[in-house]
């Protein structure tokens, strides 16, 4: 059977790359920030369509399926900015309603594609929103039935850092499910599994054999605070002459996780857009002293260590690509839905 996937919201490829390594074609990918553009497509063999999902004709994304297609595919992770735990107290924003819509304008698009299989990625606090009901409601109505939906730990499918996710996977063929889970907490991938073998890097340098092994440099203050901080520890870790105006009230006990290294022998930290700045949460390395680098932040996510964000000759923007990587889809997860699919696909002959 030729079976063809078109990824909606595809940024820089996390979860086509996973879908290709499950072994289904992706045509295209569709997203609106045309710096995805050079990473989707040097990474993947797909091409890229700079598109605002509200603004598409109603043929369009049909249009991207080859003829000869048995079994289309439509997948995607709407920006998930509006439904994550830390934005979920500004959602009444108009800024958070713009993002909050995009669902909704999935919904559209399976309406006109009328794709055979569905999977959407996202985070775990949509379930509890009015909009995941209504999308789950027109999966069922348009003739799906009842979708899958798993809240997933992403160490358990092999990506090595403590990040939850919000699956769906919907089918005309009838049920469908994911596969097992394949790690537990006994043999979880680790930090040392994925980046202890990088060369090593000192605050501010830049690893001449790849430009994305790049790190920020720390102010004197923080190069100290660093030395001062454990594996796993805090800021209590430090002598009181080192913390921050802001931890020495009351008001600042709650945050335990920032100025953190990473341990060694465990999952890392959620990897958000953030996490280039060693204040910004545990993204100490658990030895160097410094912050992780771009790509120890993209190894994390899973993505393979020769996937490249940048342009060779561009300038490179740390912060944008950093936003990229935090984004994405990791591509471990991306392959296991793939798996999935493929494994619903095969059960169906």
């Amino acid at each position: 059977m030729n079976i063809n996937a078109v990824d909606l919201f595809c940024g820089v490829g996390g979860l086509t790359y996973g879908i290709q390594q499950a072994g289904i074609n992706v045509v295209a990918g569709l997203d609106f920030e045309e710096s995805c553009r050079f990473a989707y497509e040097t990474n993947n063999k797909a091409k890229f369509l700079l598109r605002n999902i509200k603004e598409l004709d109603d043929k369009e994304v049909n249009s991207l399926y080859p003829d000869d297609t048995d079994i289309k595919i439509l997948i995607g992770c709407a920006p998930c900015q509006p439904f994550s735990a830390y934005s979920h107290r500004y959602k009444d924003s108009e800024s958070k309603k713009e993002k909050m819509d995009l669902l909704d304008y999935f919904g559209e698009q399976i309406k006109l594609v009328k794709p055979d299989i569905v999977s959407m990625e996202n985070v775990p606090q949509l379930a509890n929103e009015e909009i995941f009901e209504r999308f789950k409601q027109l999966l069922r109505d348009e003739g799906y039935g009842e979708p899958a939906v798993k809240v997933v730990h992403v160490p358990t499918y092999g990506v090595p850092q403590n990040r939850k996710r919000l699956l769906l996977l919907a089918s005309k063929f009838g049920k469908i499910d994911f596969i097992p889970e394949e790690f537990t907490k006994e043999n979880f991938p680790t930090v040392r599994d994925a980046i202890s073998k990088l060369p090593e890097l000192k605050a501010g340098e830049i690893d001449p054999k790849d430009p994305l092994h790049r790190t920020r440099k720390l102010s004197d203050l923080n190069l100290e605070r660093i030395k001062s901080s454990k594996q796993g520890g805090t800021w209590r870790d430090w002598d009181e002459s080192l913390l921050p105006n802001c931890y020495k009230k009351s008001s600042g006990a709650s945050y335990g996780s920032v100025y953190g290294r990473l341990e060694w022998d465990k999952p890392s930290s959620t990897i958000t857009t953030q996490f280039p700045g060693y204040g910004n949460g545990r993204f100490g390395h658990p030895e160097q002293d410094r912050a992780i680098s771009l790509r120890e932040g993209a190894i994390l996510q899973s993505f393979p260590d020769d996937y490249q964000f940048w342009e060779e000759g561009k300038t490179l923007s740390s912060q944008k690509i950093a936003v990229q990587i935090g984004n994405a889809v990791p591509p471990k997860l991306g392959e296991v839905i793939g798996r999935s699919i493929k494994e619903h696909i095969r059960s169906l002959v």
